[in-house]
């Protein structure tokens, strides 16, 4: 008996060690499986490296790690992203966006009535109450569904990572909201197989956060509370975190609150100045985009700085230069009661699971627009706990869903899958 010991002791020794001298001396295969963060306003594509199990972004369009999750059907064919935006005010009927609200969603006729009003391009109802996008292209009408706006988005991802590898990309792990149903999964994973990807796993948006942070591997973390603010959107999950698997106890969001509301604040508040400063207002389009570019290149440039300028030529007004200082007191002023309501979701969290802020072990940020210092500010104060900053927050989910997609595809050193328990929880809607 004890020479069969000896045996199978010696030959685990012997698994151990291969794998050892592998690890050091052979060179590390690339990538079998990407990881994709299909955002409703910005998507990303990642891939976990074996032996060092860091994580790469990769670069897409004119070198940005991001980009816009818009789409522009036009008569000579498809712009996406950074390319759709730049043309969507001469061509709004045609430049779909926001995608995401509407996948495998279910609408009723008012909803759709009320979600019309948000949106310059046609939308269009079935008989089973799922929604597509009427746009025309060379005088004919055609139906384009969420999923193949989807599908049209992973597939400029996929061209980037398989321009980044030099090498086909064909399996991917896609993140998803937690509030998102079977239905609105299973399209999402189509839009994936339209875009020629074998879609592995769908994994949860906070869930992927937590483990950007490597929160799956820590033994003394157990409420996650996860705080994502982007573009469009704010949800706060409250994760309960064991060994691995993950068990959502509470959500709760505003989807119309975002980095797009904190712009529109600045952009009202710049017109006024303008029509002050000429004595009429800037309805010219052609302005009107230039002036919303530099609002967002403000916001960015106001998270590192207390000033920013803006500073553009109006052709409308016979080429005249606008000139204007923002400080980040004067931003966080004109948003003060924007982001007070970033606080409501997270109170609305610990109510229901009759947790307090000493019981959360860990706060993550996600989202470009948690990079807002009085976000961050806000939400320390109100916790009484500074969030975890360690990880990119813009690129937290990309980050989470690739070693989620470097660990199903068996890349080394392995560490502890996310298993996702099931969980009855609804998402509380705050308006």
């Amino acid at each position: 008996m004890s020479s069969l010991y000896i045996i199978l002791g010696t030959s685990v020794l012997a698994v151990l060690l291969a794998g050892y001298f592998a690890q050091m001396y052979l060179p590390p295969p690339k990538p079998k499986v990407v990881g994709i963060d299909l955002g409703t306003t910005f998507s990303c594509v990642g891939m976990y490296h074996a032996v060092t199990g860091n994580v790469s972004v990769l670069t897409t369009q004119g070198g940005h790690k991001c980009i816009p999750s818009v789409v522009a059907i036009l008569d000579r064919g498809i712009l996406v992203g950074y390319d759709a935006v730049a043309q969507a005010e001469h061509n709004p009927s045609n430049t779909l966006y926001d995608a995401k609200r509407f996948i495998g969603k279910n609408f009723s006729t008012k909803e759709l009535e009320e979600a019309q009003k948000q949106y310059s391009f046609k939308l269009k109802l079935d008989q089973f109450g799922m929604v597509s996008f009427s746009i025309v292209v060379n005088g004919t009408e055609r139906l384009i569904a969420p999923q193949e706006v989807g599908s049209i988005i992973i597939q400029e991802l996929k061209q980037a990572a398989e321009r980044n590898l030099s090498a086909p990309v064909n399996r991917a792990v896609l993140s998803v909201p937690a509030e998102f149903d079977e239905n609105q999964r299973n399209f999402t994973m189509k839009a994936g197989a339209i875009a020629g990807l074998d879609i592995l796993r769908v994994i949860n948006e906070p869930t992927a956060a937590a483990m950007a942070y490597g929160l799956h591997t820590k033994s003394n973390i157990h409420n996650v509370l996860v705080v994502d603010l982007g573009g469009g959107t704010l949800d706060v999950s409250l994760l309960n975190v064991q060994g691995g698997m993950f068990l959502t106890q509470a959500m709760a969001g505003n989807n119309r609150l975002g980095g797009q509301d904190f712009n529109q604040r600045l952009l009202e508040y710049v017109l006024e100045k303008i029509a002050g400063t000429f004595k009429k207002s800037l309805i010219d389009k052609e302005d009107l985009q230039v002036l919303r570019m530099n609002v967002e290149e403000v916001k960015l440039n106001l998270t590192y700085h207390k000033s920013a300028l803006i500073s553009l030529q109006l052709h409308s007004f016979g080429n005249t230069l606008f000139k204007e200082t923002i400080t980040r007191d004067l931003f966080e002023k004109i948003n003060s009661d924007l982001f007070l309501r970033v606080l409501e979701p997270i109170d609305r969290v610990l109510q229901t699971t009759e947790l307090t802020p000493e019981d959360v072990d860990e706060i993550v940020l996600v989202g470009g627009s948690t990079r807002i210092p009085r976000v961050i500010s806000l939400v320390e104060k109100h916790m009484s706990r500074r969030p975890n900053t360690n990880v990119d927050p813009e690129l937290a989910v990309v980050t989470g869903v690739s070693v989620q997609a470097g660990i199903l595809g068996g890349m080394w050193p392995l560490t502890v899958s996310a298993v996702e328990l099931p969980t009855r929880v609804r998402k509380i809607h705050i308006h």
